[in-house]
C-alpha cells in the first residue's frame, strides 16, 4: 500500500478478466473496496478471490453496460452500500470479431455492438457515477482506450473509431469535472496477451489459405517486433499500477491527459 488509497471506494466496469482485472486487484491490495462490474459471471468469483486475498471487501454486479437502466441500478447500490464510489475505472470493451482491411471488409451492421460498448458503455457509467464522483471532491474517473483510436487501425476500424471517441469524450468529462476536483484520464494499451486481442489474430487468419496461416505466438511476435520499438508485451499489471497511480494525490494535477502503455508504438513529435 503505497498511494494512500485505504478503505476508498472504486468501481471498476469490465473487471471480471484481463486489464480491467489487472486494475480491480492493484486497487484491493491498496486496500480499496472494490465494485467489479462485468457482463460475464466470472466477475462472481473474482469478487470473492480478491477478498480472500486482499482481506479487504470486494463486491460483484453481473450487468451489460449497454443497458442504462442496469448500470445506473448498479451505481445505486454501491451508493447505498458504501456511500458511493470515489474512483471509476471503465475498461470494459469489444471489437467487431472480424478483420477490418480494408474497412469495406466489415457491414454498416458490424459496427453498432462495438460503439455500443466502447463508447456508449462508457458514457452509461460516467452519468451513472456522475454525482457519486463530484460529491468525492478529490476523486477520479478513468477509461481504458486503445493506441488504435490514435493511428486509425485499420486492424478493426469500428473499434478504432470507438476508442478515438472515448478519447474525445475523455476530454469534456475532464472539463466538466474539473471544478469539483474531479480528475478525468485514459489509458492506452498497445499489445497485451487478453481475450480481445487473441480475437483479434483469429480474424486476421480467417480469411487466409491454411499455408500462410500463423499461430498466435508466431503472428504476435512478429506484429511486435514490426510496431513496438522496445519490442516486448505489455503486461496487465503494468495498467494496474498506472490506475492507482493516476486516482493517487501524487497525480493530483494530471487531468484530460491520454497515458500509452504500449512499449514506445505512438510517438507524438
Amino acid at each position: 500500500m503505497k498511494h494512500s488509497l485505504k478503505d476508498q471506494i472504486v468501481a471498476v466496469v469490465g473487471g471480471a478478466q484481463g486489464i480491467g482485472h489487472a486494475i480491480a486487484k492493484a486497487f484491493s491490495e491498496e486496500g480499496c473496496r472494490v465494485a467489479l462490474l462485468d457482463r460475464s459471471d466470472a466477475v462472481l468469483g473474482a469478487a470473492e478471490e480478491m477478498t480472500r486475498n486482499s482481506g479487504v471487501e470486494c463486491r460483484a454486479w453481473v450487468v451489460d453496460v449497454t443497458d442504462e437502466t442496469a448500470v445506473q441500478s448498479c451505481a445505486s447500490d454501491i451508493n447505498e452500500l458504501w456511500g458511493g464510489a470515489r474512483h471509476v475505472v471503465y475498461a470494459a470493451g469489444c471489437g467487431s470479431g472480424k478483420f477490418g482491411f480494408p474497412f469495406w471488409n466489415l457491414d454498416p451492421a458490424d459496427w453498432p455492438r462495438v460503439l455500443a460498448v466502447n463508447l456508449y458503455g462508457a458514457v452509461h457509467t460516467a452519468h451513472a457515477f456522475q454525482s457519486q464522483l463530484c460529491r468525492s471532491g478529490s476523486g477520479s474517473l478513468l477509461f481504458l482506450t486503445s493506441v488504435a483510436g490514435q493511428i486509425g487501425s485499420q486492424t478493426d476500424p469500428p473499434y478504432s473509431a470507438a476508442k478515438a471517441a472515448l478519447t474525445n469524450f475523455m476530454h469534456c468529462a475532464a472539463k466538466d469535472f474539473a471544478p469539483f476536483g474531479v480528475r478525468v484520464n485514459a489509458i492506452a494499451p498497445g499489445m497485451v496477451r487478453t481475450s480481445l486481442n487473441e480475437a483479434v489474430w483469429e480474424a486476421s487468419q480467417a480469411g487466409l489459405p491454411v499455408s500462410e496461416r500463423q499461430e498466435y505466438a508466431v503472428w504476435a511476435g512478429e506484429k511486435i517486433r514490426r510496431v513496438s520499438p522496445l519490442g516486448r508485451w505489455q503486461e496487465p499489471e503494468e495498467f494496474g499500477a498506472m490506475a492507482v497511480f493516476l486516482a493517487s494525490e501524487a497525480a493530483r494535477n494530471i487531468t484530460g491527459q491520454t497515458l500509452n502503455i504500449d512499449g514506445g508504438q505512438v510517438m507524438h513529435a
